[in-house]
């Protein structure tokens, strides 16, 4: 580690030591990171993703840390967080906008609606950034991100080409995309909207917003909704009908207001999250025969 210390410092790339991984996910849960790094330019992320790869260095890409939850123990090794830069949001013509892979969904909808462009109304409120959004195809009331994307920039790790993919390259599908293959950064998105007044986008964004106040748990840390969506189900529905509102192990619920959301009422652990997850799936495929597959991705220790 100490390496990939010099080297952050040889280029002035912001780093931390035994950083608090609680404080950089929406589920408030984490170990400290050996180092969490915070490159602010392609040229620094390129360097330091390259340095350990070469120097078999582990480590992982984080982005606002809305669907992830890492181990109690910590993580051995460099996260990588986006947040440091990658965030610049502008319009590049009439209708389309630039996003860095950093910045937040919520101000990529603001940003769209004060331009009078429709197209991301339903995702307004989605805790992510538009690089995890892109990644995994993120959406919500019928909408998919998919459906604005022009096309992605990103960095391959290994060769440090720039690459940019149209969208009907990306493999866009239901919560998945080709960047789930771990060789490609996101550093940004070209979304193409459609125009429209501001006002009318306007009352569909608080109209969404509206929604997700009254039937998501929003006054609790989170990673929103659990499970993906199965064939033919609701997941919430689902566990609902388990009988599992309100059923907890350790720190961690099942919400009272939406039984698709897992909560942290205060000091849930990882291993907390986990065991309720494994817990609900068993319930779930023992009253229905319906197999959840788990949208928050676990990081363990080793």
């Amino acid at each position: 580690m100490r390496s990939l210390i010099e080297l952050c410092n040889s280029i002035a790339c912001k780093y931390k030591e035994n950083e608090p991984l609680c404080r950089h996910t929406t589920f408030k849960i984490g170990g400290n990171a050996d180092i969490l790094i915070l490159p602010e330019n392609i040229n620094e992320l390129y360097k330091v993703t390259k340095h350990c790869l070469d120097n078999n260095i582990r480590f992982f890409i984080l982005g606002n840390g809305s669907n992830t939850v890492f181990d109690d123990k910590g993580y051995r090794g460099a996260v990588i967080s986006l947040s440091g830069g990658f965030k610049d949001i502008s319009l590049i013509s009439e209708n389309k906008m630039k996003c860095g892979s950093a910045a937040m969904l919520v101000n990529a909808c603001t940003f769209a609606r004060d331009n009078d462009l429709s197209g991301l109304e339903e995702l307004y409120g989605i805790p992510g950034t538009v690089g995890g959004a892109v990644y995994m195809n993120a959406g919500a009331y019928g909408g998919e991100i998919a459906s604005s994307i022009e096309c992605v920039e990103v960095l391959e790790m290994n060769s440090g080409e720039i690459k940019k993919f149209q969208r009907e390259e990306c493999d866009f599908g239901y919560r998945k995309s080709i960047f789930m293959n771990d060789r490609y950064i996101i550093l940004s998105a070209v979304l193409k909207l459609n125009i429209s007044k501001k006002a009318v986008i306007s009352e569909k964004m608080n109209g969404y917003m509206a929604r997700r106040r009254e039937k998501q748990p929003l006054e609790f840390p989170s990673a929103g909704s659990v499970f993906k969506r199965p064939e033919g189900y609701f997941a919430g529905a689902l566990i609902e009908q388990c009988g599992l509102k309100g059923y907890n192990i350790g720190g961690a619920m099942v919400s009272e207001k939406h039984a698709g959301f897992i909560v942290n009422t205060g000091n849930a652990s990882c291993d907390d999250v986990i065991k309720l997850v494994n817990y609900i799936k068993k319930e779930v495929k023992c009253k229905f025969g319906v197999e959840l597959e788990c949208e928050i991705k676990p990081i363990p220790e080793k």
